[in-house]
């Protein structure tokens, strides 16, 4: 028996706009994105590309890397 492990989709456009902006502009990361929307890295991945938002895999700075590092650190 397969289960749907998704989130929910996300309620705010508007958070999901600014959010989809800010990590355009390179100011959040992937992971960030996730936890600002409230879903999955995957469904971020996802929502980012069929925006047409080419998806940037790995941290870009050591800013980048440190915010994975808190993201990966809160997960319980």
């Amino acid at each position: 028996m397969a289960t749907d492990r998704r989130s929910p989709p996300v309620d705010d456009t508007e958070e999901l706009a600014t959010t989809i902006g800010l990590y355009v502009l390179g100011e959040i990361s992937l992971g960030k994105a996730a936890e600002r929307t409230g879903v999955t890295r995957w469904e971020m991945e996802e929502i980012l590309s069929e925006a047409g938002v080419e998806v940037r895999l790995g941290p870009q700075s050591m800013e980048d890397l440190q915010d994975e590092v808190d993201t990966a650190l809160d997960i319980e």
